[in-house]
């Protein structure tokens, strides 16, 4: 069972990758470095403070506490990355330490205690800790590349007023297996 729960969570990290790689897609480089203000965000800020959590959180999580010393997370919402080459290398860093984690996880250390800053975690637990926090920065990532693209933004999930259609087409396939993200990563 909890493999099975741990399974579910990788699709659902893959599918938030997905999603912050389509935004990135639809927008110039300049875009990603834009902010609405001096206390905003930028896309670029976005992806190196993801960046530095994963890398925290994910090297060597089974025996450390996912709080680095080395971590400097106040460094993470600074205007650091340059260019869209630097956005890029910085996320697949980041995601390639949390899967690879993920992928060392077996039945016979899922019951590892694990630590985030002092504090005790389940392993599911520290994997719903992240899910929840990199799926809500990835939705500003959507949320600014929207604000960004304005009438030229092209959906990730249903489009607005094509709800019916999608069913439609859903439905048509009768019940069936798979995840409900696949048709974004194809």
């Amino acid at each position: 069972m909890e493999l099975i729960c741990l399974k579910s969570c990788i699709q659902q990290f893959e599918y938030y990758k997905a999603v912050g790689e389509k935004t990135f897609e639809q927008l110039e480089e300049s875009d990603l470095f834009w902010q609405y203000n001096t206390e905003s965000n930028s896309i670029a800020i976005i992806v190196n403070h993801l960046s530095g959590n994963m890398k925290s959180r994910w090297t060597d999580f089974l025996h450390s506490d996912g709080e680095k010393e080395c971590r400097n997370r106040d460094r993470e919402f600074e205007a650091v990355i340059k260019t869209k080459k630097e956005l890029l290398i910085k996320w697949e860093e980041g995601w390639n330490c949390l899967f690879n984690a993920l992928n060392k996880i077996t039945p016979n250390n899922f019951n590892t205690e694990i630590y985030i800053r002092n504090q005790s975690h389940t392993i599911i637990d520290a994997v719903n800790r992240q899910l929840a926090h990199y799926a809500y920065h990835i939705g500003q990532i959507v949320y600014i590349g929207k604000m960004i693209k304005s009438d030229h933004w092209k959906s990730l999930t249903i489009p607005k007023g094509k709800s019916l259609e999608f069913n439609t087409q859903k439905f048509s396939k009768g019940k069936h297996k798979g995840h409900f993200s696949d048709d974004l990563k194809n």
